[in-house]
């Protein structure tokens, strides 16, 4: 069924009785050209992309829960292509022009709101820093504006802009940054999948990798073995444990990272605001609640829950940026499992193990590479190349000194 505001009337009329299914709920079948581990947003988007633009349509997304229920539901919903490094920035520009063009491509409401993302600074050298950093985003064709102090104040008037140790000095603005309704974007993308013939298969945890002669040949799961011509893991925070049942070894550590959400408040945060001094970062939702987190917890975990001191961690920052927030209540809180690479930035490639292609390594940047890494990574299991734009973020670099380090945002604590 294609949605639209006629689809809607007529069914409106008939009492809501015609609507179907988002998408099926196939049993698996014996064997696939592509399995796809993770039925998160990178897997569902690896398998549409698959379809769309390769014809590779015998494609099956194996999700141990269900549909949404990994880390692509319990995120901060924050998209944005503000990056320096020659290896990060493409990809996410290339991310945020088809979250751009999301809707319509997937005849999906995800909710994409462009309503800008803003990077404080607070001393003289990160304002030296955004202002690289702006550079290098407009040599790349992405839109910068650096803000001083009165053209912050005038957008973000609630800030805390004379703080004793964190005074607000103005801001790098990306205007087409913004916020998507995250478990939308799972929902828009496992329907796009199953209408051109993926089999998305929920409740379907795989146990093992079978190999033979060297080769993968497919995966033992809860609901038997199935084989396939090619595997691909996009199973997030999972990656290591799933990698493992093949006896690969990854250099990525899991750790929790909190997202929090409080009562509805009339709005007054109209864009993404990033605070500079601390790792803190808040949007508004439609609903009115705050929709905010910070640093991951500072120990390896594969919970998705995290600990009271992270909690008062991020509500500290917030204060002090905001201060108005001390009399907000939080609601709740969730918690997403991260891939943490020792450089802070992604891999997607093929594995030293035939048959086997890795998308995992995101880090804290996986929801808003949502589109770009599914289009990336069906563009390397079709064709068995990279895409131009993830030619750097390659497995071995660690191996060989190639470390694509945006900021030091690793997988160890004492770099946060």
């Amino acid at each position: 069924m294609r949605y639209s505001a006629l689809s809607i009337f007529l069914n409106g009329l008939r009492g809501n009785t015609g609507w179907t299914s988002a998408w099926h709920f196939p049993e698996p079948r014996p064997h696939y050209d592509v399995i796809i581990v993770g039925g998160g947003g990178h897997g569902l988007a690896t398998a549409y992309y698959l379809a769309r633009e390769h014809g590779i349509t015998n494609v099956a997304v194996l999700e141990k829960g269900y549909v949404g229920s990994g880390n692509v539901g319990r995120n901060t919903t924050i998209i944005r292509s503000n990056y320096l490094l020659p290896g990060n920035n493409p990809f996410y520009e290339l991310s945020l022009k088809l979250w751009e063009g999301l809707e319509k491509d997937l005849n999906y409401n995800a909710m994409v709101s462009q309503r800008g993302v803003i990077n404080l600074s607070h001393n003289d050298s990160q304002y030296a820093a955004q202002m690289r950093r702006g550079n290098a985003m407009r040599l790349h064709g992405v839109d910068a504006e650096l803000l001083d102090r009165e053209q912050v104040r005038s957008m973000l008037p609630y800030l805390d802009f004379d703080n004793a140790r964190f005074p607000v000095l103005g801001g790098l603005l990306q205007r087409r940054g913004g916020t998507v309704r995250h478990d939308a974007v799972a929902w828009g993308y496992a329907r796009a999948a199953d209408q051109r013939g993926v089999d998305v298969v929920q409740n379907c945890e795989v146990t093992g990798i079978r190999r033979e002669n060297g080769r993968v040949v497919g995966v033992e799961t809860t609901r038997g073995f199935i084989g396939c011509g090619k595997l691909a893991l996009a199973a997030a925070g999972n990656s290591s444990r799933v990698a493992a049942m093949a006896d690969l070894k990854l250099p990525i550590e899991s750790h929790v990272l909190q997202a929090f959400v409080s009562e509805g408040l009339k709005p007054f945060i109209d864009c993404v605001v990033i605070f500079g001094a601390g790792h803190f970062y808040v949007s508004q939702s439609d609903k009115g609640g705050l929709v905010f987190g910070g640093d991951i917890d500072g120990y390896n975990s594969y919970a998705q829950r995290g600990n009271l001191a992270t909690v008062e961690h991020v509500a500290e920052a917030g204060v002090a940026l905001i201060p108005a927030l001390s009399r907000v209540r939080v609601l709740r809180s969730w918690g997403g499992i991260m891939d943490m690479t020792m450089d802070g930035s992604p891999i997607i490639d093929r594995t030293p193990i035939d048959n086997l292609y890795l998308n995992a390594g995101w880090c804290y940047g996986g929801f808003k590479a949502t589109p770009a890494s599914g289009y990336c990574f069906a563009h390397l299991i079709a064709r068995g190349e990279p895409h131009p734009t993830t030619r750097e973020m390659r497995l071995d670099r660690f191996e060989r000194g190639y470390a694509i380090d945006e900021r030091g945002l690793g997988a160890q604590p004492n770099l946060h």
